[in-house]
């Protein structure tokens, strides 16, 4: 993305306030960005990456791997930026044409109709506990397997449970422990993970074809 005079000086801020750390330098960026995002400095004992998560979400990105996210607000988050780089397709939940289910929402049953669609995708559930619930079914019984992982909803009820699961999981994940969270994170964790697989990838791609 292209930072403004304004935006260089609070990433400044950050840098000063957030003190010693054991994040790598691409874990780091990420997690700057989200406290940039919300101005909340406890993301930063609250978000974990499992292994591999930036290499395998970088090479999906620059594969141009289909993106699945939850609600619209992460959808427009994140599409100028991707589509400003490695143009994935961006498909919401919320769009997916679905017949309608008592005991599903409507973002639950719509992950499950694109997870099933797109099985090595990168799923984003930044704000609906129950997508990331129904993508934790499909990935314990074995029916995807995702490149990737986001999960950032907030919550009360059991969406701890949902987020242990998905650490559990082998599937390549980032994702914020405890009742925090919000699409405003998940979109923040996307961007800079573009940003940084553009560094890495973006020329190659720029020369392809």
């Amino acid at each position: 993305m292209e930072w403004h005079i304004t935006d260089a000086q609070s990433l400044g801020i950050i840098d000063r306030e957030i003190g010693e750390h054991t994040f790598s330098p691409a874990e780091y960026e990420i997690v700057r960005r989200v406290i940039y995002a919300t101005a909340d400095f406890e993301y930063k004992s609250l978000i974990r990456f499992s292994e591999q998560a930036l290499q395998s979400g970088a090479a999906a990105l620059a594969a141009r791997t289909t993106i699945v996210v939850d609600v619209p607000m992460v959808q427009v988050g994140i599409t100028p930026i991707i589509q400003q780089t490695f143009a994935n397709p961006v498909y919401c939940s919320m769009d997916a044409l679905t017949r309608p289910q008592r005991e599903k929402t409507r973002a639950a049953w719509g992950i499950e109709t694109l997870a099933r669609r797109y099985p090595e995708g990168i799923f984003v559930i930044g704000q609906a506990q129950t997508a990331l619930t129904a993508l934790v079914n499909l990935i314990e019984a074995e029916e995807i397997r995702p490149a990737l992982v986001v999960g950032t909803p907030a919550g009360f009820l059991d969406v701890d449970v949902a987020k242990g699961r998905l650490q559990d999981s082998l599937v390549p994940h980032i994702r914020i422990d405890g009742r925090k969270g919000s699409a405003v994170v998940a979109a923040a964790i996307v961007t800079g993970l573009v940003d940084l697989a553009w560094q890495a990838y973006g020329q190659e791609n720029t020369n392809v074809g």
